[in-house]
């Protein structure tokens, strides 16, 4: 099992990073390996993947979400064991730190060795790191949240 966490400031205010965190659909634009994401229910998105060559579908179930506070995710079944949460934590009226941690449980070879080399940490932080790009550039969410 790999474990990651990783914080950045963004330079946005609480509502607008969560808004946009809750737009799934836009993850591809600024996390390496998505694919795609559709939002299914309001608890429940698919995932497409393709990281270091390997594909993967998934289900994924929003497991409590508190706006602008929390979002806490979990597969459901697939070849893909992972669970999460991410956080939005105000620094003033106009800054936001966001915490993202998941734990992840590759299945296969390619997955055990990136997990050894440090993979996942990396993954993380450049995810947040686009992120970060992503919504300073926009300034605005590419939507309105979900679960408000």
């Amino acid at each position: 099992m790999s474990t990651a966490k990783e914080s950045i400031e963004v330079a946005v205010p609480v509502r607008t990073a969560y808004d946009q965190w809750t737009q799934f659909e836009s993850f591809p634009q600024f996390m390496d390996g998505v694919e795609r994401i559709e939002q299914r229910t309001d608890t429940l998105t698919h995932w497409v993947t393709q990281i270091a060559g390997v594909k993967r579908e998934f289900d994924a179930e929003i497991t409590e979400q508190i706006p602008d506070t929390k979002v806490a995710w979990v597969t459901l079944g697939g070849e893909t064991e992972q669970s999460g949460v991410v956080t939005f934590e105000p620094i003033d009226p106009s800054h936001t730190q966001v915490t993202l941690m998941m734990d992840l449980d590759g299945e296969g070879l390619a997955e055990r060795i990136g997990d050894r080399m440090g993979y996942v940490d990396r993954q993380v932080k450049g995810d947040l790191k686009r992120f970060k790009h992503f919504i300073e550039d926009r300034g605005a969410p590419t939507g309105e949240a979900h679960g408000r």
